[in-house]
């Protein structure tokens, strides 16, 4: 998974939304302390920065050293490459020592992870019994009519052959993944939970965020290039149909949270 984010670690550094503040602070709600967060499968830090506001302290790990270098310098945020897996008598020395973390996030990338093996590592590491762990994901975004009309065959045809089969949890919204922990403190299920991200983004920059996707550089590979002329074309009449340059993109997020317990 990582390799197929590391060639285009730019584009997504630039083309990925960050998140929402109500959704930190839903998050940061159901947690009682707020020393330090485990922010896994960063990227490029964007939920690592909303954290640092927050928590006294974020540790953000990624298998990718080409992604972390685009991540923004934080004062109270320590960046950490790992390898993919990481044996629990070595988590201690890549994040934190055992039951000593108040929160792990996990933002669009929880359905790349061999999820039994990463769950033994969050129980290890949570403080129990109200540690919380946080996923979630965005699904397509939504610009307006015009532009939709071209995404959706773009998306669920053309691209849709190279697409991870993991990218089916996504397209569910993260209702059928494998989550076994308690409901927060407020609630009686572990999600999802819905918010909105919104981004003001040009058509370039549109593009950036379609090239960014791990299906756009399995194409690639493949010598298929899914923004070919008659694409972006199509892409272009569309977007411009409204007179406006810059447009406000919306991706719908759906969170998943719950409280480790008493193990």
């Amino acid at each position: 998974m990582a390799e197929l984010f590391v060639k285009q670690a730019k584009q997504y550094a630039e083309g990925r939304p960050n998140y929402p503040e109500e959704l930190f602070q839903f998050i940061a709600s159901k947690n009682p302390a707020k020393d330090l967060a485990w922010d896994v499968g960063t990227g490029s830090g964007q939920a690592a920065q909303s954290l640092a506001e927050i928590y006294q302290n974020v540790i953000a790990t990624d298998t990718s050293l080409k992604q972390l270098e685009f991540a923004p310098k934080i004062a109270n945020v320590r960046y950490q490459q790992t390898p993919p897996v990481i044996p629990i008598d070595e988590l201690e020395q890549y994040v934190s020592a055992q039951s000593s973390v108040d929160l792990v996030t996990i933002a669009q990338a929880l359905h790349w992870f061999d999820l039994p093996a990463f769950y033994q590592l969050v129980k290890w590491v949570l403080k129990k019994p109200n540690g919380v762990i946080a996923a979630w994901c965005y699904t397509v975004p939504e610009v307006n009519d015009f532009v939709d009309s071209v995404f959706k065959p773009y998306y669920a045809i053309d691209s849709e052959p190279y697409w991870d089969p993991v990218r089916k949890l996504v397209d569910q919204k993260y209702a059928t993944i494998n989550f076994p922990f308690e409901p927060v403190e407020g609630t009686d299920h572990t999600g999802p939970f819905r918010f909105v991200s919104e981004k003001v983004m040009s058509l370039d920059e549109y593009f950036t965020y379609l090239r960014s996707w791990s299906a756009y550089q399995t194409a690639k590979e493949k010598g298929v290039d899914l923004l070919r002329d008659d694409v972006v074309e199509k892409f272009k009449n569309a977007w411009n149909e409204d007179g406006q340059d810059r447009k406000v993109v919306k991706f719908p997020i759906y969170l998943k949270i719950g409280k480790v317990g008493n193990l």
